[in-house]
């Protein structure tokens, strides 16, 4: 077996919603379905260069709480997913525009000791991601 791509699928409650949480940390809406503008979209994307995110309106799989659930706290039911961007210094701006636009950061950016540099970011329906670097990487 060789997979060529996966393509995480987030359970949201709005698609439209989610594309624009996500254009606030540099992500673009990809397609929405359907696509009529008086129809309320029951599936969409989200993408970042060749990376896509499926998002589906209330179905497939399910979505978190909003507690903080960072470090030992596994009371969450939304999807954990790892964002891999180029360089530690890359980690610090999204960080700092996630601030600064107000989006719910529950672990601030910290050099972890299994070599990486993150910080935690939750999606309003509870879906987590770890904006992550590795340390001593050069930016391109």
């Amino acid at each position: 077996m060789s997979v060529r791509a996966v393509t995480p699928i987030l359970n949201v409650s709005s698609v439209r919603d989610s594309q624009a949480w996500f254009a606030k940390v540099g992500w673009r809406a990809g397609f929405s379905w359907p696509n009529g503008e008086s129809e309320t979209p029951t599936f969409g994307s989200v993408c970042s260069d060749k990376v896509e995110i499926f998002l589906c309106l209330g179905a497939q799989g399910s979505r978190g709480t909003i507690a903080p659930t960072f470090p030992g706290d596994d009371n969450t039911d939304g999807v954990w997913m790892s964002w891999w961007v180029d360089s530690p210094a890359e980690v610090d701006v999204l960080h700092a525009s996630a601030v600064a636009q107000g989006l719910t950061v529950t672990w601030p950016p910290t050099d972890e000791p299994w070599g990486v540099r993150e910080f935690h970011l939750r999606h309003p329906d509870g879906h987590m991601f770890r904006v992550s670097a590795g340390l001593g990487e050069a930016e391109d």
